[in-house]
Formats: structure tokens, C-alpha cells, sequence
């Protein structure tokens, strides 16, 4: 079952996000990595910067989570982490399909350059990388992060996106 996370949430969306991001473990830079991966605190900004937490529950416990967030004139998809032992069981393709039905503008996700694997998931979702003059550009104008996060990550895009930008 999908369902949107609330206040009772924070503790297994914080569990989730952190047992997820072991993943990333010696893909993010070593400057730019901190265990655990997002501190409780730096969590609950993002849930008061805008972020919409949605978990996929089963058997009455969170397995999957996806924040999506509206910012200007598109929505960012945030944070999107699946439990360890429960990834590659499609939990991510059906909540990535869930915030997407909920979406009536361009849908952009940041993440790591070098999380091939995350690439590779979006992509199959039909969305495609933008050039790196168009990334940094993005990245300054939707998200907060660094430059060297910025430096280090990628911009994908929905096909919303391509044609209102590109074949538009």
C-alpha cells in the first residue's frame, strides 16, 4: 500500500532514507558523506523546506519512501530510499509511478553522478539526463546544495520537462 507519511513517520522515514543511503557508501564523495547519511534534524528541514514524504507500506511497515517536493514551476522528486532488504521488488517503480500520477508540472530528480544504478532506475522511467550547462542551472535555481554537490550530481528530466524546454 502507498500511503503519505505524517508526524508518526519521521523515525522509519529517517531509518529508511539512512539503511537505503548505505548504497551510496564510497560513491558520494568522502567529503560529502556523514554517517548516518541525513541527521533527524536535517530531515525535518526538508519536511519544513516542502517535502512530501510517501511510503510504501507492507505488512504494516514502511518498506519505501519518496518525498516530492513543488518548487517554482516544476516538482522535484526527493529523497527516494528503499529498505535494504526489501529493494529490487519493485517498491521504487511504484511509488516513483504514484508521485509522478500526482504531479501536473515538469518533474526533475537530482542525484550522484557516479549512482549508476540510480541513472539507470530513472532513465527506465523515461527520464533523461540534461546537459551539464543546464544542470548547474537547474541545481541553482530548484535545490540547496553546495557546489560541490553540485559539481557531483546529475539532473534528469521528464518528458513534461523536454518538451516544454527543449522541443517547445
Amino acid at each position: 500500500m502507498i500511503r503519505r507519511c505524517d508526524d508518526r513517520d519521521l523515525e522509519p522515514v529517517w531509518a529508511i532514507i539512512n539503511d537505503g543511503a548505505q548504497a551510496y557508501q564510497g560513491v558520494v564523495p568522502a567529503d560529502r558523506w556523514t554517517d548516518p547519511y541525513m541527521s533527524t534534524e536535517e530531515l525535518q528541514r526538508e519536511i519544513d523546506d516542502g517535502v512530501v514524504f510517501w511510503g510504501f507500506e507492507e505488512a504494516g511497515t514502511l518498506a519505501g519512501v519518496m518525498g516530492i517536493q513543488q518548487v517554482q514551476d516544476v516538482t522535484l522528486i526527493r529523497h527516494a530510499y528503499v529498505r535494504t532488504g526489501s529493494q529490487k521488488r519493485g517498491i521504487g517503480a511504484r511509488l516513483l509511478t504514484h508521485l509522478l500520477a500526482l504531479s501536473n508540472s515538469p518533474v526533475l530528480i537530482g542525484t550522484w553522478a557516479d549512482a549508476v544504478w540510480a541513472i539507470r532506475f530513472y532513465e527506465k522511467h523515461c527520464f533523461r539526463m540534461v546537459g551539464l550547462t543546464e544542470k548547474d542551472r537547474l541545481l541553482k535555481k530548484y535545490w540547496k546544495v553546495p557546489k560541490r554537490q553540485m559539481k557531483m550530481s546529475v539532473v534528469l528530466a521528464d518528458p513534461m520537462w523536454w518538451r516544454l524546454n527543449v522541443e517547445g
